[in-house]
């Protein structure tokens, strides 16, 4: 956890003419602060970032994160320099997102959902490490290695 965004900064920058979205939740984001501060640094106009903030660690058990104690992504990308950013709170607004995301962009782009907690069961990743990386160059059109 923690490398979502960072990930995906390395996708736009391999694959500078596709268009590139990462969508991670507050918990994994705030593992990884600083990577918002290295993406708007890198300025990819390809790159997307969607937040879905539930104001919880979901899977580690529901405990409260920072976005629930004033913590904002979307003034933390603002303040690193990201193009665009916005917070959504409202299923009605999501359209215009939508409409938004497939506009050009003139740098990386981060956009806050806020979602209601919902404490649903667990289902954990694999943790296979050569797992995980296969199926990740799988579905990059990659062969395995």
């Amino acid at each position: 956890m923690g490398g979502a965004a960072l990930v995906g900064l390395g996708l736009a920058q391999a694959q500078p003419n596709k268009r590139v979205m990462v969508i991670t939740g507050d918990g994994e984001q705030l593992m990884a602060f600083g990577a918002l501060a290295t993406v708007a640094v890198a300025r990819p106009k390809n790159l997307d970032v969607i937040v879905l903030d539930n104001q919880h660690f979901g899977e580690t058990g529901m405990q409260s994160s920072h976005t629930g104690r004033g913590i904002a992504f979307d003034k933390v990308a603002r303040a690193c320099g990201f193009s665009e950013v916005g917070e959504l709170r409202r299923l009605e607004e999501v359209d215009d997102l939508c409409q938004r995301l497939r506009e050009p962009a003139k740098g990386p782009r981060l956009f806050v959902l806020k979602i209601a907690a919902e404490n649903l069961p667990r289902s954990l990743p694999p943790r296979d490490a050569t797992y995980v990386k296969n199926r990740f160059r799988r579905h990059l059109g990659l062969a395995n290695c």
